[in-house]
């Protein structure tokens, strides 16, 4: 447990997550579970395209498309991929595996055992409300650790955190 010396020390840290696809998934999770793992307490805010993260069944997608930056390993070297050729039938799904195929090789933890993670570390995980009527997604599709709450939510937590990162 810790003294009030020790409270008055400890950081804090809220994160709002804005996007849901497979490669902007990590950025969040990995931050804020690093975060915690040093004892900072971590509030993440999902919304817009983001709150699908919290869904309970995970099928994140994953597409080149307007990511110039993106190169993968490939034959010793790497692969761009012009956006040209997101725009084809297929290549999404493509990458999407080219990109899922290389985390697995890697070692690298999939979102799902970044959540678990995240949750173990109790980080607070905020589901946005207006997002969930705007989206008309149902609060039984999410997972159970994620509490409802609004920007006003949000920014109680953000005016009192270290650390402010967008997403």
């Amino acid at each position: 447990m810790l003294d009030s010396s020790e409270l008055e020390n400890t950081k804090s840290m809220s994160i709002i997550v804005t996007k849901g696809s497979l490669d902007w998934a990590y950025p969040p999770f990995i931050l804020g579970t690093t975060a915690a793992a040093m004892d900072v307490n971590v509030t993440m805010f999902f919304t817009f395209y983001g709150l699908p993260l919290l869904k309970k069944d995970l099928n994140l997608k994953f597409t080149p498309l307007g990511n110039a930056a993106m190169e993968m390993p490939m034959m010793g070297g790497h692969m761009a991929m012009p956006n040209m050729m997101s725009m084809l039938p297929g290549v999404g799904a493509m990458a999407g595996n080219m990109m899922k195929n290389l985390i697995k090789k890697k070692g690298v933890a999939s979102i799902e055992e970044l959540r678990e993670a995240a949750i173990e570390s109790e980080i607070e995980m905020i589901g946005c409300q207006m997002t969930l009527d705007l989206f008309e997604y149902k609060r039984e599709d999410m997972i159970d650790e994620m509490e409802i709450g609004g920007a006003a939510t949000y920014m109680e937590k953000a005016l009192r955190s270290d650390i402010n990162l967008f997403i």
